[in-house]
Order: C-alpha cells, then sequence, then structure tokens
C-alpha cells in the first residue's frame, strides 16, 4: 500500500454515493425509454427449420442500449471504488501495532491534518509525518 492510496479513501468516500445516485437515474431512465413493436427471428411451429418474424413490445433498442452500457460502466466503476475502500480499509485494520492503527485511521480514514492526529495522541506533527512515511516503506 502506498501513501497516494490511502490518500484516495476520502475521495472514494464521496464518489460512492455519487455513483450510486447516477445508477439510481439510469435505471429510472431506462424504465421511461417508449416501448416500441419490433420483430424477433423465429422457427415456424410445423417447420422448425423455416424462419420467420415474430412481432413484440420491447424498449427503443438504441436508446435502451445506449443506457445499459452506461449502466455496466457505472456498475463497474463502483464495485471498484467499494474494492478499493475495503482493500485501504483491510490495510489499516491490518497494522498490528495499535498507535500506528490508530494515526491511520485518523489521518486517511478519518481525515484529521497530521497536528489534530499528533495532538489526540501526544507526538509531534513530524513524529506523525515520520511513523506514516516509516510504516510504509516497509
Amino acid at each position: 500500500m502506498d501513501k497516494s492510496k490511502l490518500i484516495q479513501y476520502k475521495a472514494l468516500l464521496k464518489e460512492e454515493p455519487k455513483l450510486e445516485k447516477e445508477l439510481d437515474r439510469l435505471y429510472r431512465q431506462l424504465e421511461s425509454v417508449p416501448v416500441v413493436i419490433g420483430q424477433v427471428m423465429k422457427s415456424g411451429a410445423n417447420h422448425p427449420y423455416i424462419e420467420g418474424r415474430e412481432p413484440v413490445l420491447m424498449y427503443e433498442p438504441k436508446k435502451a442500449t445506449e443506457i445499459k452500457k452506461r449502466i455496466t460502466m457505472k456498475e463497474g466503476l463502483l464495485k471498484k471504488v467499494k474494492q478499493d475502500k475495503l482493500e485501504i480499509e483491510e490495510f489499516i485494520i491490518a497494522i498490528p501495532d495499535s498507535s500506528i492503527r490508530q494515526i491511520f485511521q485518523m489521518v486517511f480514514v478519518e481525515g484529521k491534518i497530521h497536528d489534530e492526529a499528533a495532538e489526540e495522541l501526544g507526538y509531534s506533527r513530524s513524529r506523525i509525518t515520520q511513523i506514516i512515511g516509516d510504516y510504509l516503506k516497509d
């Protein structure tokens, strides 16, 4: 784990609800796509190898396909956001030293600045920076 990935945690927290809201909007938009009469290929009932056409009701294909494509992309991105968040949380939880774990929790998850974490834990700001740097080197 590197510092740049840990710093992303706050952005991931903000991105997740935005993606969920966007997905809700896209699903509602998909439901409002006009229904049209289309045709599909079928086999004849008496002669299964003779092709025929069957009228069916379907969403307007171009609009529905475009919206479904966006939904797929947003769902993939949401999955990645959740995986990245989980990876960061697992990394921090797995830190064996309680003091170091608390520092990482405060700075990267809670978004506290080094001065705030230092004051709360009884360290200097430079010591907090040093502890984070040393731990990430290992």
